[in-house]
């Protein structure tokens, strides 16, 4: 067993940070991730709301951070945490492939995609259906393709589509959009987008492959079937609570309940950034989540 001071799981912005200050700090500390550095936020073409950088984008800005806990010693594995166990005063963490041992833990796990939950979904996943378009939309340049969603990650990701598809359809389930008006204002610029608000997507259409969706309209009953060669979907995220759900106390949508602090219900186990019960999920509020975890623990062991 690897012994550690601090355990942090997840390598977004709240992880990170917490890194960064513990790793000041004098702690010896590692991050367990079992994706990819920067979780959601290197989906993100462009970032505009960090403090003193004007725009970076995610994948760009998880590498500078990366760098600066690599620089601090940080150590850092690529797997996936299955259990967590606390045995008096010290933490087990067992993933795929080690165990380690520390004193405390950061649960940074973040959230996971948002889904539909129509027929056809699962089957066409990853054959037409997609969550990133940062990693898929390159794949249908020059093709016309759809998205559906109505806040900023989808504003972003409609902004990416229109400059590789030849058309791209939006559907939105209300009348307007919950982004930055900026972007919304960039979007309805874009002469190959048509706006379609006021659907949802009722069936993803395809016997062996697929071949578009089926909307319903959100206040009554009509319908209308979209041939496209691709479907984006970012209607948001929710709690990724499959690890420590019965661990910690959490509300009812599957995240974490924390104090001021960071802490959770069990002595020694902070929660931080997008997994945590909240109001705001923004990198600001991750990065801020994360120093004060790191902070408090370091009063503490």
């Amino acid at each position: 067993m690897k012994e550690y001071d601090i355990v942090i799981i997840g390598a977004g912005a709240a992880g990170m940070t917490a890194a960064i200050y513990a790793l000041r700090g004098g702690k010896k500390t590692i991050l367990l991730e079992r994706e990819n550095i920067g979780g959601q936020i290197a989906l993100s073409p462009k970032v505009q709301n960090i403090p003193s950088i004007p725009e970076i984008s995610g994948s760009d800005y998880a590498d500078k951070i990366f760098s600066q806990i690599s620089d601090l010693g940080a150590d850092f594995e690529l797997e996936e945490v299955l259990k967590i166990e606390k045995r008096e005063n010290r933490f087990t963490v067992t993933t795929d492939y080690n165990e380690y041992s520390a004193g405390a833990v950061i649960l940074a796990s973040g959230v996971k995609h948002r889904q539909l939950n129509v027929p056809g979904e699962e089957r066409f996943l990853g054959k037409g259906v997609y969550y990133c378009a940062l990693c898929d939309g390159a794949f249908y340049a020059g093709q016309e393709v759809a998205l559906v969603g109505d806040g900023n990650t989808a504003l972003q990701y409609a902004l990416m589509l229109s400059d590789i598809a030849s058309r791209l359809t939006v559907v939105t389930m209300f009348d307007k959009f919950f982004g930055e008006k900026a972007l919304e204002d960039a979007l309805r610029a874009k002469e190959n987008v048509e706006i379609i608000p006021g659907y949802v997507a009722e069936e993803i259409l395809g016997s062996n492959e697929f071949e578009g969706v089926r909307f319903k309209e959100t206040t009554g009953d009509k319908r209308f079937d979209l041939k496209t060669a691709a479907l984006f979907v970012a209607i948001g995220q929710v709690a990724d609570d499959k690890l420590y759900r019965g661990l910690v106390k959490t509300d009812s949508q599957g995240f974490i309940i924390t104090d001021d602090m960071m802490r959770t219900d069990i002595p020694g186990l902070y929660a931080a950034g997008d997994c945590r019960a909240k109001n705001v999920r923004q990198l600001t509020t991750a990065a801020s989540d994360g120093a004060i975890a790191a902070t408090d623990i370091l009063t503490r062991i």
